[in-house]
């Protein structure tokens, strides 16, 4: 099974690479191969045939190539909620989550998120347009960049004053001293409930689907149980983050694994999926309602609660 990433320094998407690094998808009997793209291109790697399955960071980053959810389904969650982060410098005069404070700020986004960072700041209270400057940093859209790890080189830099990432590039720049936290949507900080925008997810076609059933269950079954591995015992991200990582992003995982442990579930009720298609509806992503059938693929259901 040929797999796109996403990010491969990452802990939104950690499940997935842990099922790979330590054996989870090769005890069920998959050759997996992982090659990281970006957010945008992965989709596109997708619908081309160039991948079988991706590594979401997000799951609507799948409507940018199959429109309303046509010829796509979400497999398995890997991590739920919207797993973005906004990290500032760190002598930012603001208290965390006070969106106004970012007013006349340079930050910057990864395609795809950026459309909740964009959300996130209107329900602030901000234009994204007009209140702040939101720039590429030259290089982030490259094939092989983690973008987070990335951005925490501009704030230190001096580039930029913040940044939109997950939690990994976050931390990169809080344990150097050079950044702090100042939204996390998924722990109560979103204006406008952005903490439900979307989560991570496997994400594969429905010819694939049709084609390789048998492939797809068992890269499910790998990811949810090590899932439950993972909250049972989050030192095992050390193992995966010595294999897979820089060293200062392999030094820093097992930390962020244990705090995000919980959110390590891979079930995606109705009402996950309904809140994720409003957030989509509402930026442009999705033309209407769909049915849930239409988002997931219901063969994998059963397997969310057998690990």
């Amino acid at each position: 099974m040929r797999i796109a990433a996403v990010d491969l320094v990452s802990n939104t998407c950690f499940p997935a690479l842990a099922a790979y690094e330590l054996g989870y998808f090769k005890a069920e009997g998959l050759d997996v191969e992982i090659e990281l793209v970006s957010s945008i291109g992965s989709t596109k790697a997708l619908k081309d045939g160039e991948a079988d399955a991706m590594i979401a960071g997000s799951v609507f980053d799948a409507l940018t190539e199959f429109t309303d959810w046509e010829g796509a389904k979400v497999c398995v969650a890997l991590s739920q909620g919207t797993p973005w982060l906004l990290t500032v410098r760190a002598d930012l005069a603001a208290d965390r989550g006070d969106v106004e404070a970012l007013r006349g700020l340079t930050l910057t986004a990864a395609e795809g998120p950026d459309l909740a960072f964009k959300q996130m700041l209107r329900s602030g209270g901000l234009d994204p347009e007009n209140d702040v400057t939101i720039i590429d940093l030259p290089g982030a859209k490259d094939r092989d960049v983690s973008f987070g790890v990335f951005a925490a080189e501009g704030l230190t830099n001096g580039d930029i004053d913040g940044y939109w990432s997950n939690a990994m590039g976050a931390e990169t720049a809080v344990s150097r001293g050079v950044g702090k936290i100042h939204v996390d949507v998924r722990r109560g900080d979103d204006p406008g409930n952005v903490r439900f925008a979307t989560c991570a997810g496997l994400v594969s076609t429905d010819d694939y689907i049709a084609r390789e059933p048998d492939a797809i269950d068992a890269a499910v079954r790998a990811i949810v149980k090590v899932q439950k591995a993972l909250r049972a015992d989050p030192t095992l991200a050390r193992k995966v983050g010595d294999g897979l990582f820089p060293p200062e992003a392999a030094s820093l995982i097992s930390t962020i694994v244990e705090r995000d442990a919980p959110f390590y579930d891979p079930a995606m009720p109705e009402e996950t999926v309904r809140r994720m298609n409003d957030f989509a509806q509402s930026v442009g992503q999705l033309s209407g309602p769909v049915p849930y059938e239409r988002v997931i693929a219901t063969r994998c259901v059963p397997l969310w609660s057998a690990g």
